[in-house]
């Protein structure tokens, strides 16, 4: 299926990576190349980019879109392998790096991936088809104490103990393996008075179950400060984040690259010898406009941040 692709905040983030016209940057999540689209268009035949996905239906799809496209490289692969993917090509830094830690809309409207609530399917939910660990096999195998963490931590969802209890219920009678499945459990667990506000009742679960299939928080700390290392000077990170617990990571972490010492106030000299990495572009989230808002509903939840190598 040829599916329309709307990147969100892409004019925004293509104005904060402050593209030079010869440089290299480097697309941490290629999705179906729409932020990847946009960069080309301001590069110079001089110009590289380096796009990357973990989703190999995604890697095969765009390289068919950018097939006489000689200024991009598309690679499968980790984000938080920049290095060995650098190596790979040659390069040693690069002028900027995007990262849109969003699932893209041909991942949520395939009933096969197990992303979506509205949509009977497997219970999936990975990123890259090649790792083992599926949703299905956390949610019959993790402890209820497990699940319910997750689900409070992950999903921030105020009934997760309740629901962690439901899930092992369920299991015991019957493996949970459709996400359809999981969707009434939670309609269960979760009492109809609580139904009634906060949009539908197994979003917040599902949020959770996809950010631990895929291990999304504890990649995105190692790979922002890992892209420092990456970046040029005056180089620039810009990261698309999509709920609390991804955009808190972002401002705290850029917050503390941004320091110039971490000693105790009391000290009277500096002992740390810490140096401030990165100055942050901006202080608060870039959200999306009303007119994106209209066109692209899928973008309120967006915020982008940005900082630059000193």
């Amino acid at each position: 299926m040829d599916y329309i692709h709307k990147p969100v905040l892409l004019e925004k983030s293509i104005e904060l990576l402050n593209i030079k016209k010869d440089g290299i940057y480097f697309d941490g999540t290629l999705g179906r190349g729409g932020h990847s689209r946009e960069i080309l268009k301001h590069l110079s035949d001089k110009g590289r980019l380096i796009s990357v996905d973990r989703d190999l239906t995604a890697v095969k799809a765009v390289k068919e879109k950018f097939i006489n496209e000689d200024k991009i490289i598309i690679e499968h692969g980790n984000f938080l392998d920049i290095d060995l993917i650098l190596k790979k090509n040659n390069i040693k830094k690069v002028d900027g790096i995007l990262l849109d830690l969003g699932v893209s809309s041909p991942q949520l409207d395939n009933a096969d991936r197990g992303f979506s609530y509205n949509k009977d399917g497997p219970l999936d939910m990975r990123m890259n088809k090649n790792q083992n660990k599926t949703a299905a096999d956390i949610l019959n195998s993790y402890s209820e104490d497990k699940l319910s963490k997750i689900i409070s931590r992950y999903g921030e969802e105020n009934w997760a103990a309740r629901i962690a209890e439901f899930i092992v219920k369920a299991r015991k009678k019957k493996k949970i393996e459709r996400t359809s499945e999981l969707v009434e459990i939670i309609k269960a667990a979760v009492p109809a008075s609580a139904r009634r506000s906060g949009g539908h009742p197994a979003r917040r679960t599902f949020q959770a179950v996809r950010i631990e299939t895929n291990n999304e928080l504890k990649q995105l700390e190692k790979m922002i400060e890992k892209s420092i290392l990456y970046l040029n000077k005056k180089g620039r990170i810009c990261i698309i984040s999509f709920h609390s617990l991804e955009d808190r990571i972002v401002k705290h972490t850029f917050r503390e690259l941004a320091k110039d010492c971490t000693c105790p106030p009391d000290f009277p000299i500096c002992v740390c010898d810490k140096k401030s990495e990165v100055k942050v572009i901006t202080k608060k989230p870039v959200t999306a406009d009303k007119s994106e808002l209209e066109e692209n509903p899928r973008a309120r939840s967006a915020k982008l941040r940005a900082a630059e190598k000193k």
